[in-house]
């Protein structure tokens, strides 16, 4: 330590001294070092803190709070609008989230040369090498969709990689929802049978084509089956997908993957070996079950006992599924692999030939952010980035108190209930508040704000 700055401490044993000449002192000495300063002889003088000073502890004791916080009225509250600013990736533009999962965002996107609505998936390589085979399933994943190619499969348009920033953005066709978002929108949690029937129908044409190209899925359910604008199914979701050796003299696999509760009771037991293809027809039976019913087959609270479970291959059918329903599911959830139903004898049931009867109205699709026509969201960026003059007024940052935000949001959730959309906005009315469409929060600086 220098000796220059050793010595104000000896300066602070004089009683006469002045704090604030302490400070001047300190600061003189730190800046100049020219003057020799002779060492410190006692060190009992260089405490602060003794008898003669307790002043300063008890000033400290003594400090109101009060004059560093000060109490802010909601209406002193500002919100500002998120500001759109137009996207450019390659020649697609960039719209709202759609959905995000464990392995990245997916968000509306518009080809700017075919006019064409997709939907892209990014990816983050720093992200995917924290999840366990994230890579090598993006991967197999991407191999895979190139070369299938089949209507109730999703199809992968474009790939796009930033090396800069690790991204890699897959550019697929454009889907409105997933199975199970419209199964969680509905009060039973299940469809009526006739669309359900519609549904398993083009989930079987799609399974034929994956199998006909040596591809066994592994995590067929709900989540993994989406649907277009025009309510056509499509199988997504390939990551865990393996493909069959074309030499290979049977469908053998050796390594389960996919969803616990869709898993057959081979899987389940631990076996080294199974089937490939009936783990797709079993996880099709789950499926089938789920939809029609609102339940599961097989469940458990932990994953070991629902794996026990599974494996006794033991479950029971509510009795308001009559025939031919009723045995197609005990066909398809068959224990053993051998006498379980093929995709042949899936097509040649009864129940799958012939349609059930009208019975209620179908289960609409979710509206997304309160927007039951899943409007292309690209469109008020390129609104505001070509057609918006910068000198107009109107255009201005535009702020809201938060008295403002929740009155406007009262009286669009009445709105929507007196439409008759009640059981869509209840569910929305007490998370309205944490869904603010800001981009940062800020305090009016007001000169007479209130302490507290």
């Amino acid at each position: 330590m220098s000796r220059d700055v050793c010595n104000t401490s000896k300066s602070l044993d004089s009683e006469s001294v002045d704090i604030s000449d302490v400070e001047k002192e300190v600061t003189n000495v730190i800046l100049s070092g020219k003057d020799e300063i002779e060492p410190i002889e006692n060190e009992e003088n260089i405490w602060i803190n003794d008898p003669d000073n307790a002043d300063v502890d008890d000033d400290l004791e003594n400090l109101n709070i009060a004059n560093f916080f000060h109490r802010v009225d909601s209406d002193q509250i500002i919100y500002q609008k998120k500001k759109r600013k137009l996207k450019l990736v390659g020649k697609y533009v960039m719209g709202d989230l759609l959905g995000e999962g464990s392995y990245g965002k997916v968000k509306d996107m518009l080809d700017s040369e075919t006019l064409c609505r997709r939907a892209v998936k990014i990816l983050k390589q720093r992200k995917l090498r924290r999840i366990p085979n994230g890579e090598q399933n993006v991967e197999r994943e991407i191999k895979l969709l190139r070369k299938l190619k089949h209507k109730n499969l999703i199809n992968l348009v474009d790939e796009l990689y930033n090396h800069e920033k690790q991204k890699m953005y897959l550019i697929m066709e454009f889907c409105v929802g997933s199975l199970q978002g419209m199964l969680e929108s509905t009060p039973n949690n299940k469809f009526p049978q006739y669309q359900a029937h519609g549904y398993f129908i083009q989930l079987i044409d799609g399974l034929e084509y994956l199998h006909s190209m040596r591809v066994v899925h592994k995590d067929i359910k709900p989540g993994n089956l989406l649907l277009t604008l025009d309510g056509e199914l499509k199988i997504t979701d390939l990551g865990v997908a393996e493909t069959i050796d074309l030499f290979a003299k049977d469908d053998t696999c050796y390594i389960g993957q996919g969803s616990p509760a869709f898993q057959p009771p081979e899987i389940a037991n631990g076996l080294e070996s199974f089937p490939g293809f009936k783990v797709d027809i079993w996880s099709s039976g789950v499926t089938l079950y789920n939809i029609t019913t609102g339940l599961y087959p097989f469940e458990g609270g932990t994953i070991f006992r629902l794996f026990e479970t599974i494996g006794k291959g033991e479950f029971t059918i509510p009795d308001e599924i009559d025939e031919p329903l009723r045995s197609l599911i005990v066909g398809m959830l068959q224990k053993e692999p051998e006498i379980r139903f093929n995709l042949r004898q899936i097509r040649q049931h009864s129940w799958f030939s012939r349609r059930p009867p009208y019975s209620s109205p179908p289960v609409p699709i979710p509206p997304l952010r309160e927007d039951r026509f899943h409007k292309m969201t690209v469109l008020p960026y390129l609104v505001d980035h070509y057609y918006n003059d910068p000198n107009d007024n109107s255009n201005d940052v535009q702020f809201l108190t938060e008295h403002e935000l929740n009155e406007l949001e009262r009286s669009k959730a009445d709105a929507e209930y007196s439409n008759g959309n009640a059981h869509s906005s209840s569910g929305r009315r007490h998370k309205s508040r944490n869904k603010k469409n800001v981009s940062c929060i800020s305090v009016k600086n007001f000169p007479g704000c209130k302490q507290s």
